[in-house]
């Protein structure tokens, strides 16, 4: 009894509760009912499109593919091949002939002589001949006479410049201006500094730094004071805040996070989980019914058409068929290639005969011809190659195909 009282019930799973488990059946029953319909006409949908891709789609795709190739790739290759490639190539050799051509041979027969012997040779000549020597000679006068001149015309201005002015200015700067400056206005400048300037500077110094000190003593101690009031006020209010915030987030969590968690974990999530669930295992099963019902309809399909068709095929057309084929339609066939070959033999033999009688009615006209070979009857003409005259008492031979008539053979 304890055992029995302490094992789970049927149906039951690990971690799910009773909700779940009376909720699972009716669930999965309703999905079924639902999902049932939807699954049949889906594989209905799925077995019609590949009957019509097989049947339809596919040839028609090739027919489609066919006519494209016979209507236009086929027109449009020959199109380029004997039309625009002939005309294009056409066309190319024109704009060569028309715009090329002219301006090779007017750079090769015009410009090019123009500018070598009317411009380039005078001016190798000119350059050769007379620049360069007029150069040359330009050089040794600069270099010979020029520059000795020019040298010593330099060295006599510059010698006259160096006694003239530089020396007496520099007497007047080393002996006048330097005393004049150092005694007259720097020593009396360092001595005013040194004796004057800095002692009043150092006195004011002082007198600054104690005010600074004495302004900044006071000044931070009133910092000081202000900030550690507004420390302890900044203090207050956080811990006014942080308790406020603790107060608002334990509430909230309380009376609406928990209620959502609890409910989402325990209500909406088995509910998902099982409607997902059921409708997993009623798509199955309604693939399992559809089947089951696609079976069954292909069953009595070929059992109401395709085995009587079948079997008048096999039973009644068939045979009827070979009856046709063998007693009907082959000596029908057999008695019109007899008909046939006999009717090409007769209008054969008409022609001939004909054909006689209009070279007897000739000959009896115009006479026999003038040279005749020798060793042959007279009344009968020599047959040579191209000739269709045959012997008047000879059988003719049947202008068919070599082999017979291939009618007659299969017959």
């Amino acid at each position: 009894m304890d055992y029995g009282k302490h094992q789970a019930p049927q149906g039951y799973e690990h971690g799910e509760g009773v909700l779940t488990t009376l909720i699972r059946i009716p669930v999965r029953i309703v999905v079924l009912v639902l999902v049932l319909p939807a699954r049949m006409v889906w594989d209905a949908l799925t077995a019609l499109w590949h009957a019509a891709d097989r049947v339809l789609l596919r040839p028609l795709g090739r027919a489609l593919l066919w006519l494209l190739d016979t209507l236009v790739l086929t027109p449009l290759t020959w199109l380029y091949t004997w039309v625009v490639a002939p005309l294009g190539k056409a066309a190319a050799w024109l704009a060569v002939a028309l715009f090329v051509w002219p301006w090779i041979g007017l750079w090769r027969y015009v410009i090019v002589p123009v500018a070598r012997y009317g411009i380039a040779a005078p001016a190798v000549w000119l350059y050769a001949h007379v620049l360069t020597p007029l150069g040359h000679g330009l050089r040794w006068t600069g270099t010979a006479l020029l520059l000795p001149a020019l040298y010593g015309l330099g060295n006599g201005i510059g010698w006259l410049i160096t006694v003239l002015l530089i020396v007496p200015l520099e007497l007047l700067w080393r002996y006048v201006a330097v005393p004049v400056v150092r005694y007259g206005l720097v020593v009396p400048v360092v001595w005013l500094y040194a004796n004057v300037l800095t002692p009043i500077g150092l006195g004011t110094a002082w007198v600054l730094s104690k005010l600074w000190q004495g302004t900044a003593w006071t000044l931070g101690t009133l910092w000081q004071g202000t900030a550690w009031v507004l420390a302890q006020l900044w203090r207050g209010i956080a811990a006014t805040g942080r308790g406020l915030g603790l107060a608002v987030a334990w509430l909230v969590m309380t009376l609406v996070v928990a209620p959502l968690g609890w409910t989402y974990r325990r209500i909406l999530t088995p509910i998902g989980r099982e409607i997902a669930a059921a409708f997993e295992v009623a798509w199955r099963i309604a693939g399992y019914v559809s089947r089951a019902v696609g079976r069954a309809l292909a069953w009595l399909a070929w059992h109401l058409i395709g085995a009587p068709v079948s079997w008048a095929y096999r039973t009644v057309c068939a045979p009827v068929g070979h009856f046709l084929r063998d007693e009907v339609w082959a000596p029908a066939r057999r008695a019109a290639a007899e008909a046939g070959r006999a009717a090409h033999a007769a209008l054969t033999t008409a022609r001939e005969t004909v054909r006689q009688a209009r070279r007897d009615a000739w000959r009896a006209l115009v006479g026999a011809p003038a040279a005749e070979r020798s060793g042959e009857p007279r009344g009968i003409p020599a047959r040579t190659l191209g000739s269709t005259t045959t012997v008047p008492s000879a059988a003719q031979a049947s202008e068919s195909p070599l082999g017979g008539d291939p009618f007659a053979k299969q017959g």
